[in-house]
Formats: structure tokens, C-alpha cells, sequence
């Protein structure tokens, strides 16, 4: 059973996050504190630099498995201007998409109902 890219991506996210707690309890070497700093240091406009070199290798790890599980997963991973942009084969054949010379509701089949009938009459009154 293949899993869906919503199924791959949440197990990626979650083992890059244990990874990166994981390289944060091993910078604080086991002491609570200084592992409390590290992670008060942390907020969004902390740049790649500025994380702790055990963090920074852990994500760079992560990363490279998460591409690694994509690939082994049968997702394709590219940049987009290198990307196959090739659709499936249709089954249907591609159809005429001009419109018809004829206005609609004129000629043959015109007033055909789906089964095949005639609409029926209206009695006059």
C-alpha cells in the first residue's frame, strides 16, 4: 500500500523535529538550563547561522533523509524547470473543440430526449 504525500511528509516533519530536540538536548550537554537558552534563542528571524553547529548538522541530516524518503516513497523531487512535465495519456481521444456551424436545437436529433423519445406532446386547450 502506498502512502499518500500527506502521510510521507507529516512522518518527515516529525522525525526532523525529534532530531532537532534530540541535537538541542546533546548541545546543553544534559544540563536543563543551558538547553532552556538554546531554545529561548530561538524565534522567526533566526537565521541558519545562528543555531548551534549540532543543530545545524542535525537539519542538514534531516533534510537530506527527508529527500532520500521521497525519493524511496516513488515521489519525484526536482526543480521545476526540470521536471517532466508530461500529463498521463488520456483514454478519451482529444475531441473537435470548435464550435458547431449549426445554432443549437436545430437539426437532426434536435428535441431528442436522453432515452431516445420525442418529448411529449402538450394537449391544446
Amino acid at each position: 500500500m502506498t502512502k499518500s504525500a500527506t502521510e510521507v511528509m507529516q512522518a518527515i516533519i516529525f522525525s526532523a523535529i525529534i532530531d532537532a530536540v534530540e541535537a538541542l538536548k546533546a548541545t546543553s550537554k544534559g544540563v536543563h538550563n543551558t538547553m532552556l537558552r538554546e531554545i529561548q534563542t530561538l524565534h522567526p528571524n533566526t537565521t541558519f547561522g545562528d543555531l548551534p553547529k549540532e543543530l545545524q548538522a542535525a537539519i542538514g541530516e534531516s533534510t537530506r533523509a527527508a529527500f532520500a524518503r521521497l525519493l524511496k516513497e516513488g515521489y519525484s523531487v526536482g526543480p521545476r524547470g526540470e521536471q517532466q512535465s508530461s500529463r498521463p495519456m488520456d483514454r478519451v481521444p482529444e475531441r473537435d473543440r470548435r464550435p458547431s456551424p449549426r445554432p443549437p436545437g436545430r437539426g437532426p436529433g434536435a428535441g431528442v430526449r436522453r432515452g431516445g423519445r420525442p418529448p411529449p406532446k402538450k394537449p391544446r386547450g
